[in-house]
């Protein structure tokens, strides 16, 4: 059984924090980006995305893409003796299905618009299954993150409890 400590913690809370951010990112997508670019004609919409497929590929969003995998691996094995091992476990096998799906269906329908010369053409090919493939990772990295965040809960009630009884044990009875 593993031993809790602030690295563990840390470990933890960074993990959540990141996959906060790349839940976020997917879900701005779905709800906001794509809808709104919905309304525009093929040039605007094909020059946006180029645009947006650019500027995202910056040290930022890498950490937090893969820092939201690395993180919740590293969680997985410093609580592998821990009851709620499993919501970390269920986090990492949740996001990295999402991973995947970027990497399988996003990235590539992103390089194949990036090359593709008619914006009707390159719209037609790229818009609904983008977009059906974003709603997939947005679902998966939510997943990811409410269980990390029951996962965070459940140390932050076992780290509490076993420093309250350690306290208990050291100050003396009575006083």
């Amino acid at each position: 059984m593993t031993t809790h400590s602030r690295s563990t913690g840390f470990v933890l809370g960074a993990a959540t924090v990141a996959m906060g951010l790349i839940a976020g990112v997917y879900y701005i997508f779905a709800c906001c980006v794509m809808p709104a670019l919905a309304r525009s004609d093929d040039r605007v919409y094909v020059e946006v995305m180029r645009n947006i497929n650019d500027v995202i590929q910056n040290p930022v969003f890498f950490l937090s893409f893969m820092g939201a995998l690395l993180l919740t691996a590293v969680s997985s094995w410093q609580l592998r003796g821990q009851p709620y091992r499993w919501w970390v476990w269920a986090a990492l096998a949740a996001y990295a299905l999402g991973f995947l799906t970027t990497m399988a269906f996003n990235i590539p329908l992103n390089n194949d618009l990036a090359y593709m010369t008619d914006p009707t053409a390159a719209r037609e090919h790229f818009e609904d299954p983008w977009v059906a493939w974003n709603v997939v990772r947005a679902v998966l990295s939510t997943v990811a993150l409410a269980c990390l965040a029951r996962a965070l809960v459940q140390y932050g009630r076992v780290t509490s409890s076993t420093s309250q009884r350690r306290s208990e044990q050291i100050s003396p009875s009575g006083v």
